[in-house]
């Protein structure tokens, strides 16, 4: 009878503490423990069976959790980002990094991609304004300034560097830089791309703008709409570097021409602050000095035009815009001359640099199974292969194609050299 009386109240405090909040099962399974514990019943059928099955519905599968549920999911989605983080041995601040602002990367592509016709625009628009106030305002000068020695140099070397910059702009914003093949093929792979699902060949990248792998890819450049890669790596360092030339000549030669201009800015300006006349007092009206009524004597007009004003102006601003364009494309045109030389390009230099570090870790040296020494590394990125290339590929326009198919490369340094040093 005592059996059928606990297990009965057994199911009334099942079906009570079932029908209570978390919380308030979590009391009452505490109050009816130490309930228990004090009155140490020894009744065959005691809470005992009440407490395991209580611990069956309240508890965790490794035993009874005193922490709420939802404070238990959140530090194991913490505990699963915190190691999502640092999921192997390879992984460092550079990653860490990459993931936190992935937001903002994913913005910059997508204002790149949407934006990169305005900055072509943008390119064209400058350059034109520069060679149409070199022609109107600059070539004048020079004809009635200048000796006919002088004139034929600034004449030749000027259209020389606008064909060159023409020609290598068009060239780089308008050439492939090299998609990989979707099809199937037998070439050697490298790694897969994680986000075309594709086997990608040595030096080759996945560009987040173009949304393609690109190969041998160097950089986006949003003032290309174009990425930078293996077909037309040349024909952007040759538009950095005969840019760079072009800025620094009208910088150089210049410079009188924007110092006697802005000097005239600034006398025009004082002038016009000036009083237009000077008054006259005392005696001037009695000796005729003025006319009857008249007490001021009228200044005559400034000797300088609207159109004196905007050639100034033009060439100040010629002189500012190229100064400035030719340190900053200076610059990168040095950086990527470096990267050049070493046999690289922009993303391979931090994944060797990566590499340094890890082997040296070990005493080990990294060698960079694409360099074949610097001038060798010229003569492949330039495809000089004689001695004539060097006028007719490198200071003339032209369209050939750069060494390789861009899926393969040779990986051993070339011994012996195209042109005898």
């Amino acid at each position: 009878m005592k059996s059928l009386d606990c297990r009965a109240l057994n199911l009334r405090i099942l079906i009570l503490t079932s029908l209570m909040p978390y919380t308030l099962q979590w009391v009452a399974f505490r109050v009816l423990h130490l309930v228990c514990a004090f009155a140490k019943c020894r009744m065959r059928c005691c809470p005992g069976q009440v407490l395991r099955c209580l611990r069956l519905h309240w508890c965790c599968r490794r035993g009874r959790s005193k922490v709420p549920l939802w404070i238990r999911e959140t530090l194991a989605y913490t505990r699963v980002l915190q190691r999502s983080l640092y999921y192997n041995s390879l992984t460092d601040s550079d990653v860490v990094f990459d993931s936190i602002f992935e937001p903002v990367f994913w913005m910059v592509d997508y204002i790149t991609r949407r934006f990169g016709t305005v900055f072509v625009c943008l390119v064209v628009v400058l350059i034109s304004s520069i060679v149409v106030i070199a022609y109107i305002v600059l070539l004048p000068l020079v004809l009635y300034t200048y000796s006919p020695l002088w004139i034929a140099w600034h004449l030749c070397f000027g259209n020389w560097i606008i064909v060159m910059i023409a020609f290598h702009y068009y060239k780089a914003a308008k050439t492939s830089p090299g998609f990989l093949q979707k099809e199937k093929c037998d070439r050697p792979f490298v790694s897969v791309c994680k986000k075309c699902i594709l086997p990608k060949p040595a030096r080759t990248h996945h560009c987040g703008i173009c949304n393609r792998c690109i190969l041998k890819m160097d950089h986006h450049c949003p003032w290309l709409n174009n990425c930078v890669g293996h077909f037309n790596h040349r024909y952007f360092f040759s538009f950095c570097l005969f840019m760079t030339l072009g800025c620094a000549y009208c910088s150089i030669s210049g410079r009188d021409l924007f110092l006697n201009a802005y000097n005239a800015l600034e006398r025009f300006r004082h002038s016009d602050m000036e009083q237009p006349g000077i008054p006259v007092t005392g005696m001037g009206p009695l000796i005729g000095l003025l006319p009857v009524g008249q007490t001021d004597f009228q200044t005559a007009a400034p000797p300088y035009t609207l159109k004196e004003r905007m050639i100034h102006k033009s060439i100040i601003y010629m002189w500012v815009l190229t100064s400035t364009a030719g340190l900053a494309l200076g610059a990168l045109t040095i950086w990527h001359a470096l990267l050049i030389s070493r046999g690289e390009t922009s993303i391979e230099r931090h994944v060797n640099k990566k590499e340094n570090t890890r082997l040296a870790k070990r005493g080990r040296i990294y060698v960079n199974p694409f360099s074949y020494g610097r001038l060798d590394n010229w003569k492949v990125f330039l495809g000089v292969e004689k001695r004539s290339h060097w006028v007719t590929r490198v200071l003339l326009p032209s369209g050939h194609p750069p060494r390789g198919d861009g899926l393969t490369w040779d990986i051993f340094s070339v011994h012996h050299d195209v042109i005898p040093v």
